[in-house]
């Protein structure tokens, strides 16, 4: 099973998110920075050089929110999805691999449309 891990940013009561960009796999969805876990990685280990590659930020992995199994509508297998708190980085998020990325207030992620898989965080996140 495919392990992705996403990192939820937090400053100043606000959440970074990303736009996936048009020319890809679910083109212009949003979604929480991160990605797939590779072989012998460890999820928190994947999830730093996720952020470093997308954002070109340092980041200090919290707790762990949840964590999940999804499959996409047509897909062969299930992934796992594991969502992270992110409260400390270094540097300045900069969007390396997005359309666009925005800070947000957690009661305005509803506005946004989000990836499927994200789903069932969301209506836990937003509470």
């Amino acid at each position: 099973m495919t392990t992705v891990v996403a990192g939820v940013i937090e400053r100043a009561d606000r959440i970074l998110i990303g736009q996936r960009k048009s020319g890809g796999a679910h083109p212009l969805k949003w979604e929480f920075p991160g990605g797939k876990v590779e072989p012998g990685e460890q999820p928190e280990t994947a999830l730093v050089r996720e952020l470093h590659e997308e954002l070109a930020i340092q980041a200090k992995i919290d707790q762990e929110i949840t964590r999940y199994e999804y499959r996409y509508p047509g897909a062969a297998a299930a992934i796992l999805l594991i969502f992270y708190r992110v409260l400390e980085f270094v540097g300045e998020p900069r969007n390396v691999d997005f359309e666009r990325i925005e800070w947000v207030p957690k009661d305005r992620l509803r506005e946004f449309d989000f990836l499927e898989g994200d789903g069932d965080f969301l209506q836990l996140f937003r509470g």
